[in-house]
């Protein structure tokens, strides 16, 4: 049994937001161990295309899809499109998500209704529509991407803060309406990792790489590998019995308060 227990062999998964940075990397980890992937994005299909290439590329059996995950009947179409031309979806993982860094005093409702629509609603959505073909199968894994603001506040990310912190809310009541039809449910919550999108202030210098290197524990940021380890176990079996739960990685940054300044 314990060699099956991270094999993700004849499952089919669909990641959301997966054509670059951690969405892809965890993409490719459930790839790697077995997994058939589904692609999701909503940019181009120039990106997704570029994405099936470089999976397909190691071996990944992988598909593209481009449609709104906002958007509950693109959603709806995504999804019958995929159980007829592909196979029943097993796993997924709502990772696509945006951010705009604004004080609040300052912040638009429309940009604090579109962070919130994109990471808060958009789960709740592309969830209650794949949901339906696990709750007739008695099984599925659904993983909601969250975040270290689902604990914690930050200046300028209010809107970011306030969906992740209803997104652990949202994972936690997902699992207890589905778990009774062997549906699992959890989240991941990133740290700070090594990314395109970090790497302007990842420079030896920068006061936010000081920051970051400072108040993480194991002193560094995270690579996107290591981010994979926690998608496989929340895709598998292994974690048949683990729901409703966040699971950080993160360095260790949520277990401390950061060092004393004369350190």
């Amino acid at each position: 049994m314990g060699k099956d227990l991270f094999n993700l062999s004849g499952k089919l998964a669909l990641v959301t937001g997966a054509t670059h940075g951690l969405g892809m990397a965890m993409a490719k980890g459930i790839g790697q161990a077995g997994a058939t992937v589904i692609i999701n994005g909503n940019s181009s299909q120039e990106k997704i295309d570029k994405a099936v290439t470089a999976f397909r590329s190691e071996g990944i059996q992988t598909f593209g899809y481009r449609f709104d995950v906002t958007n509950e009947n693109a959603v709806s179409k995504a999804v019958a499109q995929i159980e007829k031309e592909v196979a029943s979806i097993d796993i997924l993982v709502n990772n696509a998500g945006i951010i705009k860094r604004t004080p609040l005093v300052n912040m638009e409702v429309a940009d604090f209704e579109q962070v919130i629509k994109v990471d808060l609603v958009s789960p709740f959505i592309v969830s209650k529509v794949v949901v339906k073909g696990m709750i007739k199968r008695k099984s599925g894994k659904i993983i909601n991407i969250c975040s270290m603001m689902s604990e914690l506040g930050r200046n300028t990310v209010g809107a970011y803060a306030a969906a992740k912190g209803g997104l652990k809310m949202l994972t936690q009541n997902m699992c207890v309406e589905w778990a009774p039809y062997n549906i699992q449910v959890n989240g991941i919550g990133p740290g700070y990792f090594a990314t395109e999108q970090t790497k302007p202030i990842r420079v030896d210098g920068h006061p936010f790489n000081e920051f970051i290197v400072n108040r993480t524990p194991a002193g560094v940021w995270g690579s996107p590998d290591e981010l994979q380890g926690a998608a496989v176990f929340l895709s598998a079996k292994a974690s048949d019995f683990v729901n409703g739960q966040i699971l950080y990685v993160d360095g260790g940054i949520l277990a401390t308060i950061g060092k004393p300044s004369n350190e």
